[in-house]
């Protein structure tokens, strides 16, 4: 008891020390060079904007068919579903549709239904899919809108919630707001050029999307992302915040060591933390101990953070093992509870398509080592050792608080670091990959911000 009692007094200083700082700062813009050798001079870098297509070939499919036919599957455990990681049983079903089914060459024209586009930023050859309305009403402008993804998803997690966006009455939702939607690739994921020298990290990231977004003639735009894409956003809002209108979340990036703090305390301090009894549902289930769960879903975070290559080399060079390592995360990702399934709950939000499509743009562009890189250059020093992690976000904020997201987040701790936070809701049903699972609910989210943004 007495512990307890020390431990809240502590934390309620901390608490009060963190709010109470109240000096408006900004990330600094700086700049950067990310290509292969010395930086050129100020006017060598084509600024253009240039047309891309994903294509494919013989050779490349072949290759892949003769690695999965050579596959070497593990001996599976009796009973073990998701527990020890990919349930070996389920991934021989996955390698014979992959091979027998799947199409990867139909799975290209659905890539090129959006259009494509790529353009040097920092060195670096950055992809993005620029979405415009294909009508409007009369008299209306549509909003422009970065969505960022994270890892392991990338731009392709967006392709059902884009038409929500910018076609909304087709397709059944209010055309009240009508987005043009801008969804870049990150540096070293899929179709965006990998850094050739060590420290691109968020930040770096979030300086060249806005770059990107003021090459394309925005100079306000709305900014949503979940997992990196909500560190990106955020540090977007931090750096340049006259020209984010708004900023969406679907996680947030707080003072985690503080929230590990509260989880130890438990829901007994409910009314100190001001949580809600739904918060207490999300961060205390009854099935499971949240810290466990943490563990458990968090050995990925301390390989990629510290030594991604190595085991970067075995998935570069494995179909089977890269579809392994990352369907597992859409797996307990989506639901903490189907690792007690033997298919994992894939199929339940997702397609095999949808799911092998992820696969294949990381497989394609052999780019699983460089997205593992990202872990370790936002990593280094601890996630919170840098000052952008403290540094409160003044820009209108909503957040959409997906019921199986890997932790939850109070609206109050929300509100600590984003005080200018207009929209917190509790969504119905959902988890990681919110725009993936649950695009409608997202959309339908996203629109109530948006109109709340606009009645200030």
């Amino acid at each position: 008891m007495w512990l307890e009692i020390l431990l809240a007094t502590v934390l309620g200083f901390v608490i009060y020390w963190f709010v109470s700082r109240d000096k408006e700062e900004t990330l600094p813009l700086g700049d950067g060079w990310w290509g292969p050798g010395p930086r050129p001079g100020p006017a060598a870098e084509d600024e253009s904007i240039r047309p891309f297509k994903v294509e494919t070939s013989n050779e490349e499919i072949d290759d892949l068919y003769q690695r999965i036919k050579k596959a070497r599957v593990t001996l599976p455990l009796e009973d073990s579903r998701f527990h020890y990681g990919f349930n070996s049983n389920y991934l021989k079903n996955i390698l014979s549709y992959w091979q027998n089914e799947f199409d990867w060459r139909k799975q290209v024209e659905v890539l090129n239904r959006y259009p494509h586009f790529k353009t040097k930023i920092e060195g670096l050859d950055i992809h993005f899919i620029h979405v415009k309305p294909p009508q409007l009403p009369p008299g209306r402008t549509p909003k422009p809108l970065l969505m960022v993804h994270g890892w392991p998803g990338c731009f392709y997690e967006f392709y059902k919630i884009i038409p929500l966006l910018t076609d909304p009455k087709n397709h059944g939702l209010s055309d009240e707001h009508i987005f043009e939607v801008i969804c870049p690739s990150i540096p070293g994921y899929g179709y965006s050029e990998a850094a050739s020298k060590k420290g691109l990290n968020s930040v770096a990231t979030a300086r060249i999307f806005y770059k990107l977004m003021l090459r394309l003639g925005f100079q306000e735009f709305y900014a949503q992302g979940g997992d990196w894409g909500s560190l990106i956003c955020t540090n977007i809002a931090q750096m340049v915040p006259s020209h984010v209108k708004g900023l969406h979340l679907n996680m947030a990036f707080i003072l985690r060591n503080i929230y590990t703090l509260t989880l130890f305390l438990g829901p007994r301090l409910q009314k100190f933390f001001g949580y809600t009894e739904r918060d207490v549902e999300l961060m205390f289930p009854v099935k499971q101990k949240i810290l466990n769960n943490s563990m458990r879903e968090s050995g990925y975070l301390h390989i990629q953070g510290t030594k991604p290559d190595t085991v970067g080399c075995a998935l570069n060079d494995s179909p089977m093992g890269l579809a392994a390592y990352i369907l597992e995360k859409f797996s307990t990702w989506t639901n903490s509870e189907f690792r007690d399934l033997e298919d994992g709950g894939l199929l339940r939000k997702f397609s095999l398509d949808d799911l092998l499509t992820i696969i294949m743009i990381y497989w394609t562009t052999g780019t699983i080592v460089s997205s593992q890189r990202f872990y370790k250059e936002n990593l280094r020093g601890g996630l919170l050792a840098d000052k952008n992690h403290w540094m409160k976000v003044r820009v209108p904020t909503g957040f959409a608080a997906f019921p199986c997201e890997l932790l939850h987040v109070p609206e109050k701790w929300v509100k600590v670091k984003f005080p200018k936070l207009i929209s917190y809701s509790y969504m119905a049903r959902g988890g990681h990959f919110a725009a993936f699972e649950e695009p409608e609910l997202l959309a339908q989210d996203l629109c109530k911000f948006v109109g709340l943004v606009e009645q200030q």
